[in-house]
């Protein structure tokens, strides 16, 4: 690839404060699930953390309330021009468990190390959100040449996503380190 990438979790958002899931569209895009009082705080450390590692970025970021938030404050911490919306890099779908406790997710990735394609209480497979956060990948990978794409991007899609640059296969996403708040990480450096 012509470009090199990283993750960023977005910042503390309402939903990690109430303990939630909020993984569906017509939530996530509400100002009401954006990004928490320290969210924003950890955008602008994440910002300077970026300055320091490239002056080469470039954001790319899901359109939920809480990663568009976090990219624009990363954007305008770097002097960038724009956040590049990228509907591909929203939440993975948690069905049935749509703003339930965030206790649920465990269930979801129990059954996710079993079978990679399930999509039991009517979620979106890991398959399926490893398939769409590479389409996002390949998108910015012909958009730029020789950037520092910065995937601002959902605990679970970056998880997954994770895999494409791991010895990991994707129903076994839950063995690469999690990302927490607004952690930054290049992609092609992630541990086993």
């Amino acid at each position: 690839m012509p470009n090199r990438f990283y993750a960023l979790r977005h910042g503390f958002s309402v939903a990690n404060d109430l303990g939630i899931i909020c993984s569906r569209w017509e939530h996530g895009r509400l100002a009401e699930y954006g990004l928490h009082a320290v969210g924003r705080s950890q955008a602008v450390e994440a910002a300077k953390e970026i300055a320091r590692v490239t002056s080469r970025a470039v954001v790319f970021a899901s359109d939920f309330a809480r990663a568009r938030e976090t990219a624009e404050i990363v954007r305008a911490g770097l002097g960038l021009g724009e956040v590049y919306l990228q509907p591909l890099l929203r939440e993975r779908d948690f069905g049935d468990f749509e703003l339930t406790a965030s206790e649920n997710y465990e269930k979801v990735w129990e059954q996710d190390a079993v079978d990679a394609s399930h999509t039991r209480f009517g979620v979106e497979s890991a398959e399926a959100v490893l398939k769409r956060a590479l389409l996002a990948v390949e998108i910015a990978d012909k958009a730029f040449e020789d950037a520092d794409v910065i995937l601002v991007s959902h605990g679970d899609t970056l998880q997954i996503a994770q895999t494409a640059w791991s010895p990991w296969p994707v129903g076994q996403h839950r063995r690469l380190p999690h990302l927490d708040t607004c952690e930054l990480r290049r992609l092609d450096m992630v541990v086993s």
